[in-house]
């Protein structure tokens, strides 16, 4: 699986040329493995020194545990996991004086299991853990799917059954804010922009390592009791929940961390790091979207991080930020974490929004229509999403004299959303459209979100929301919007640029297997739910009404159908890119993207020269269309000539920025 070369081996100019792109010299011992012995160092400290500050000091009355004690173990064992994998080790060095170790590209698959400086690395790195968090979200849910087979018979008691929606619920929600912009957004954004690297390749690198120690620490809450209080980790139950409510807490804000790094690296990468031409008319509507989703992740994320900070004093020194009986305000956990949770469904709908409107060119050859009013309403999604957040609170005693205002700005964000749906129209509109197995997940997600967006729309309405709140509708919506939108975009995109990001093809029989088996039984198994939320089925409960069973039968079996459908794709993924790869042709989507004109496999550090950007890439069908860079001469075009450019080739001043 050719995922990188170095510059040298593809005779693109000195691997030395840029500095801080490369991974890290083959003298780097610092692994996984480290990483794994450093967190158990940490949480060993942690303890230690939990139980030595506290001295006994019960914050979880009756539960024979040190409060403080967990929290710390769990906060210093997600930093030796950092320290262990070479996270501190550059800022440790220059605090003592000594200059960093030089970087060299590296080949191999250890360069997977490292701290590395390569953003394509990187992209491969988060590829992976999301999907492996995916699946592990997924067995959650095929448990608690199981339990609602039958109305009586039961395999769980009801402590355990809200246990594990929770575990789910919280998986599912931090994996996916990362699911497209970490894989996708950091392989790709700096080839489509025209940069040899992320503007921050270090916080880059730490991001990813922060995502997995975070997700690490949410799976440590099983042993340690679980929490009951789903992925919202509502107060007051948030103060009363079982020490796994620790591994919440701590997680999130670990996870929120890496979210914050992220999405300030993406923002800074785009908006400084564009080539020479590259225009914010030129920009790629893939890279609008990872501009308009990184925005989010680095301002929402901290309102959420300070929420964390004070459950997590609430539970281990006493404080009573949430605790109404103390003086304290359980809403302001509801303000705090919807004020973030709200603009989070965005966080998740616009990059499946991105890649859809970035593949619908190559199969339709057309031009994307209305890019610029797709654009806009990416900026608008992303403004009006902070407006929205009080339409979770319609059921908890607020103020009524707020209801319409939220009431309205939530259906008003509804008009950015329809302009992004209304370019995909208008694109697909009298087009000669190719099916090809990109194209189907492209076309399931319209087909989905159209079901999910106008289930919404009544949702927005507060008397239909008093009616359906806390049921199956509400569930079936949100797996609508974000299941049937965003994953279906991921794995579109994922056999989209698996042969630019591997070199190898996947197998498109498996594949469109894997599609129809996932389109069919996604529906079949949340469709049902929106039936039996009307007739009155509440969420997170495992007991309902006899009458509902057949119901819940069909979306139970239909669940089993759509999670082998992932089966499907592991085993082609497997077979295609490891066991028996078919190499892939240069450009097998005859598109104009520039990610696709660079040879295969990638360079190390992606252009030898930094191209100058003429042209933006949905001139399909144009004859008298100009290509879309030029990576020859030095000498520019009158538009460009004169930019500088720094000590890595970058250009000072941005087209029209």
């Amino acid at each position: 699986m050719a995922i990188s070369a170095t510059a040298a081996s593809a005779g693109l100019g000195s691997p030395g040329g840029v500095p801080g792109v490369s991974s890290p010299s083959k003298g780097t011992r610092l692994n996984i493995g480290t990483g794994f012995l450093g967190a158990v160092i940490g949480y060993l400290v942690g303890h230690w020194l939990g139980n030595f500050i506290a001295s006994g000091y019960q914050a979880v009355q009756g539960s024979g545990a040190n409060n403080v004690a967990i929290v710390l173990a769990l906060a210093l064992g997600a930093l030796g996991w950092l320290t262990g994998m070479g996270v501190l080790s550059y800022p440790i060095a220059k605090l003592l004086g000594h200059d960093a170790p030089e970087e060299r590209p590296e080949a191999g698959w250890g360069r997977y299991l490292r701290f590395t400086l390569d953003h394509k690395v990187v992209g491969v790195q988060y590829m992976v853990g999301v999907l492996l968090f995916f699946f592990t979200g997924g067995l959650f849910a095929m448990a608690l799917r199981t339990e609602l087979l039958s109305p009586t018979v039961h395999l769980f008691d009801p402590n355990r059954y809200i246990e594990i929606v929770s575990e789910h619920g919280t998986i599912m929600m931090m994996m996916a804010t990362s699911l497209v912009l970490g894989p996708l957004g950091n392989f790709l954004v700096p080839l489509m922009i025209g940069s040899r690297r992320m503007a921050l390749p270090r916080v880059e690198a730490t991001s990813f390592w922060i995502f997995i120690s975070g997700l690490m620490v949410i799976l440590t809450a099983p042993a340690l009791g679980g929490f009951q209080t789903g992925w919202t980790g509502y107060a007051p139950l948030q103060t009363q929940s079982n020490l796994g409510m620790d591994s919440y807490l701590v997680g999130f804000v670990v996870i929120g961390t890496g979210m914050i790094l992220g999405g300030f690296n993406m923002v800074v990468t785009i908006i400084n790091y564009r080539a020479p031409g590259m225009r914010w008319s030129r920009l790629p509507i893939f890279a609008w979207s990872m501009l308009a989703t990184g925005s989010i992740l680095a301002t929402a994320t901290p309102v959420l991080a300070v929420g964390l900070y004070m459950g997590l004093l609430d539970r281990t020194v006493r404080t009573a930020n949430f605790v109404n009986s103390h003086g304290g305000n359980a809403f302001l956990w509801e303000n705090l974490f919807w004020f973030f949770g709200h603009p989070e469904v965005y966080i998740m709908a616009l990059p499946g929004f991105g890649i859809a409107a970035e593949l619908l060119p190559v199969f339709t050859r057309k031009p994307l229509f209305a890019y610029r009013v797709g654009a806009a309403g990416m900026i608008g999604v992303a403004l009006l999403s902070y407006f929205v957040w009080q339409h979770h609170l319609f059921q908890s005693g607020i103020n009524p004299d707020m209801r319409p205002l939220f009431m309205l700005t939530t259906e008003l964000i509804s008009i950015p959303t329809g302009f992004i749906y209304l370019v995909g129209m208008g694109t697909l509109w009298r087009a000669r459209i190719r099916l090809e197995l990109p194209m189907l997940f492209v076309l399931a997600l319209y087909f989905n979100f159209l079901i999910g967006g106008l289930t919404g729309v009544f949702l927005s309405d507060v008397p239909v929301n008093v009616t359906v709140h806390g049921s199956f509708f509400v569930l079936a919506h949100f797996h609508y919007t974000i299941m049937g939108g965003l994953v279906f975009a991921f794995f579109g995109g994922l056999y989209y640029w698996l042969p630019r990001i591997t070199g190898s093809m996947m197998n498109e029989t498996l594949g469109k297997i894997h599609f129809w088996m996932m389109f069919i039984f996604f529906n079949f198994t949340f469709f049902p739910l929106f039936i039996v939320g009307l007739l009155g089925m509440p969420r997170r409960v495992f007991e309902y009404a006899p009458r509902l069973q057949t119901l819940n039968d069909i979306a139970t079996i239909s669940s089993y159908l759509l999670g082998f459908s992932f089966v499907i794709f592991t085993i082609n993924f497997v077979w295609s890119q490891f066991i028996s790869p078919k190499p892939a042709p240069p450009n097998p989507w005859q598109s104009r993207g520039l990610e696709w004109m660079m040879p295969n496999p990638l360079p190390f550090h992606n252009f030898s020269r930094i191209p100058v950007i003429l042209s933006d890439p949905y001139r399909y069908g144009e004859p008298d269309a100009l290509p879309v860079a030029d990576f020859g001469s030095e000498e520019l075009r009158p538009e460009t000539a004169g930019m500088a450019v720094d000590a890595a080739g970058q250009p000072i001043e941005k087209g029209d920025a």
